[in-house]
């Protein structure tokens, strides 16, 4: 592999976990307003607990992400930071106010309510947002030339039919994902209650996921039949997350309404899944970072830069680390605080 490859790779690698925990960390947030001063209360406090600790933590692999980009690929950062200034520039004021509420809503009890609603609302429009990029990685006729310059034409870009698809991915994913791990997590507390409610969510979510990408795919054959052509050319991954789907599908079913560890397993079978796809995807969009503007070649570093950035990363990711598994004990895997009222 290339160093170019090996970089593209890292930042994959990132955005795969940043999706999965941003999808969990963003669903828990709309799951705690749904279930909110309803019969399934318990739920709400199974979301808020997964949330309270979360959302800090999915931050720091956005940041990684941009420095790893930055460092990475900086003339490729020069068009980004020009075609996504709009929904970047949205997504950041979004955050800006989650987090916002986020803050004051553990200080002031007043604020428990408005939280649940920023939160919830928050926690569908950034994943939307989020989604859209990917549509514009794959080209098309909403980038335009302007002065030498590549821009994005918002009035073209609404009128591409895939990137609706593309919000419904995202907003569907981030609810199948959230119902699956948040089920889990009551499987730590022995929440018998919520985990009834999240595996009910989850059950009917999955297929519907599952529908939604494929629809999807089918909606990039026009604006992107590069990326057809080269997805189909990468079917073996595509096929090993339907089948892990299914495997997780199953156990999910076979899991039954009472506590059981099969939900555990279809969870990690469900997250693969996402793995695989991801990796399909990824490897169809290859050489190109935005389709065919930008490939990773003419836009990587050199080898200096790129070794210097791969020593600070791992220097980063050795600091992080022990706080990630002193985090995961304390706060996901640990059940007085997953029980307490």
């Amino acid at each position: 592999m290339s160093a170019a490859l090996w970089g593209i790779t890292l930042l994959w690698a990132i955005v795969y976990i940043y999706g999965i925990a941003g999808s969990v960390d963003f669903g828990a947030g709309f799951w705690s307003m749904v279930f909110y001063r309803d019969r399934d209360v318990r739920a709400s406090t199974i979301a808020n607990r997964y949330l309270s600790p979360l959302w800090e933590v999915t931050n720091v692999f956005l940041v990684l992400f941009d420095v790893a980009l930055v460092g990475l690929f900086p003339t490729a950062v020069l068009v980004l930071g020009n075609i996504l200034l709009v929904p970047g520039g949205l997504i950041l004021i979004f955050l800006t106010i989650r987090t916002v509420f986020m803050v004051y809503a553990h200080t002031i009890d007043e604020y428990q309510r408005p939280l649940r609603i920023v939160s919830g609302v928050t926690g569908l429009v950034i994943p939307a947002l989020i989604m859209t990029i990917f549509p514009i990685s794959e080209g098309g006729n909403f980038l335009v030339n302007v002065g030498g310059r590549l821009t994005l034409s918002p009035s073209l870009f609404l009128q591409t039919p895939a990137l609706y698809f593309y919000i419904l991915l995202g907003i569907s994913s981030e609810l199948f994902l959230s119902a699956l791990i948040l089920g889990d997590y009551a499987l730590v507390g022995k929440d018998a209650t919520a985990y009834r409610v999240y595996r009910k969510h989850a059950l009917w979510l999955g297929p519907l996921n599952m529908a939604v990408a494929l629809l999807t795919a089918l909606s990039i054959a026009r604006p992107a039949a590069w990326l057809e052509r080269n997805m189909v050319a990468h079917w073996p991954w595509f096929v090993a997350s339907g089948c892990l789907f299914i495997i997780g599908y199953a156990l999910m079913v076979t899991s039954g309404t009472d506590l059981n560890r099969r939900f555990r397993w279809a969870s990690v079978a469900i997250v693969a899944q996402y793995g695989c796809a991801m990796m399909g995807y990824g490897l169809a969009h290859l050489p190109y970072l935005v389709y065919p503007a930008v490939t990773i070649n003419e836009s990587f570093t050199n080898s200096a830069m790129f070794r210097a950035v791969i020593v600070v990363l791992i220097l980063g990711l050795a600091v992080l680390f022990p706080g990630f598994v002193w985090f995961w004990r304390v706060f996901l895997a640990n059940r007085p605080y997953a029980t307490k009222p």
